[in-house]
């Protein structure tokens, strides 16, 4: 993930858009999300389907409140609507994960503020990293 644009997620998390609607894609949307360890990307749901692969690293998805560990090279999957979120299982290792959106118009509501907003515009909020 060096050297390359990543939106700050906040807590040490940090996502990488790869394929989007300025690649040219029409109907999808996926890229790399790192979460730091003991850290969490806060409980969501989306408009769309989303597939999750561990890339590496330890997880504990939470898919519509129910638990799941997670290793590297396990998928998920989350209907639309259903929330969820990932928390890294470890204290000294990062985890990162790979997603994939089955819309270009992708949103992202947070559960606890209610707040939508589009996937693409958050990586928008793009930074470029050393």
């Amino acid at each position: 993930m060096e050297q390359q644009p990543v939106a700050d997620r906040g807590n040490g998390n940090r996502t990488i858009p790869l394929i989007g609607p300025g690649s040219g894609a029409l109907q999808m949307i996926n890229g790399i999300t790192e979460i730091a360890p003991g850290s969490a990307i806060q409980e969501h749901f989306h408009n769309c389907e989303e597939s999750i692969l561990i890339l590496s690293g330890n997880a504990i998805a939470v898919i519509d409140g129910t638990p799941h560990q997670m290793k590297a090279a396990d998928a998920s999957w989350v209907p639309a609507g259903v929330p969820h979120f990932f928390k890294n299982a470890s204290d000294v290792e990062p985890l990162r994960i790979f997603w994939t959106y089955a819309s270009v118009e992708a949103t992202r509501t947070l559960v606890a503020s209610g707040e939508t907003r589009p996937i693409a515009a958050e990586h928008r909020r793009l930074v470029q990293t050393s």
